[in-house]
């Protein structure tokens, strides 16, 4: 039997990128023949180094596809290292090692994806879903919808499977908050990208302290919006309210800090950040789009608002704020609805069936 090929060239750490190596050391210790091709200087290349999974170093860009040489040399590393299955996870990826793994005549050519953003209907889309990629692994239904909204004969249906990501509930129930602390706390952990729309939070700190709630917003995760989001904390003196945590190595320690959860984001593949807050107990206030309903509860587990409407989002926070019995309900049933349908080992259980098996 051939190897599973699993091909991400992102240099930085992202939510594919951390599916790409929790499901190959998965595989991996299960004794499954498996083989990572990443870029050689990602986050990515560097953690399967340290996991001594299978991997080789590659470098590409956004522009490798037009390279034929580039597709010769991952048409021959994939035939060399015999491989019967392979997994991409970025658009440019599957513009070069999909033809390419053709070219090798792979069995299974699969695009994983993780993003909820509509797929172009553009001729290279157009060919490469009906010539090249043979099935479509999704992490939510929201991002299922989003693969056929611009083009409902894109691909079959029936050819793309939804596989949610999991959570490690026990180490996080390990964990304990000893955190002390006076300001009610809100906590929002991401890549300071515009999908994350970080910057909603600085009207939100302006909202909350017109109100005279005594509060601290800490944004956690590094990203292009940084000296932005420095600029305008600057610029409305809210440097006492709102803390830049930079990169967070630990997420759930992190997290545990937070009476509640925000995320502001624009649009989630899966908000694999919201179900590791339900996971710390936490109440959850995010906008009501793409896959967040599939991971929070309107008034049960948390609040999903209309985007961008900072008063809303502010009166939640109050009512939050001032009753702890319903902050530790929602939490609660957060927690009971993660451990419930996220679990990391049966969602793995699943990838692996999908993948070995399908």
């Amino acid at each position: 039997m051939g190897r599973l090929c699993f091909f991400n060239t992102a240099k930085a750490w992202g939510g594919g990128e951390k599916w790409h190596f929790e499901v190959s050391d998965y595989l991996h210790k299960n004794g499954h023949n498996v083989l990572v091709i990443a870029h050689s200087q990602s986050v990515l290349y560097q953690k399967l180094l340290e996991a001594e999974i299978p991997c080789l170093g590659i470098k590409l860009t956004n522009l490798s596809f037009l390279n034929p040489l580039k597709h010769l040399k991952i048409k021959n590393l994939l035939k060399k290292n015999n491989v019967r299955a392979i997994i991409m996870n970025l658009s440019r990826d599957v513009k070069i090692a999909g033809p390419s793994a053709k070219k090798a005549n792979i069995e299974r050519i699969i695009y994983r994806r993780g993003s909820a953003i509509p797929i172009r209907n553009s001729w290279l889309n157009r060919f490469l879903f009906k010539n090249v990629i043979t099935e479509v692994l999704v992490n939510s239904i929201a991002t299922k919808k989003t693969v056929l909204e611009n083009n409902a004969s894109l691909f079959p249906e029936d050819g793309i499977k939804v596989i949610y990501n999991g959570i490690d509930v026990l180490d996080t129930v390990r964990k304990e908050n000893k955190t002390s602390k006076k300001e009610f706390t809100l906590v929002n952990l991401g890549r300071l990208e515009y999908q994350k729309n970080q910057r909603f939070l600085i009207p939100l700190a302006l909202e909350l302290k017109k109100r005279r709630l005594e509060f601290k917003i800490i944004i956690g995760g590094e990203g292009r919006l940084r000296n932005e989001l420095e600029a305008m904390i600057a610029e409305h003196g809210l440097e006492q309210q709102v803390l830049l945590a930079g990169f967070v190595e630990d997420p759930i320690s992190f997290l545990l800090q937070a009476d509640v959860f925000v995320l502001p984001s624009l649009w989630e593949g899966f908000g694999y950040v919201l179900a590791e807050a339900a996971l710390c107990k936490k109440p959850i206030i995010a906008f009501d789009i793409s896959s967040n309903p599939e991971l929070v509860d309107h008034e049960k587990t948390g609040y999903l608002l209309k985007c961008n409407d900072v008063e809303t989002f502010a009166d939640k926070v109050v009512e939050l704020q001032k009753n702890d019995a319903l902050r530790t309900k929602m939490g609660l049933n957060g927690f009971l609805k993660i451990q419930e349908n996220f679990d990391r080992n049966k969602q793995l259980k699943k990838i692996e069936d999908y993948l070995v098996n399908g």
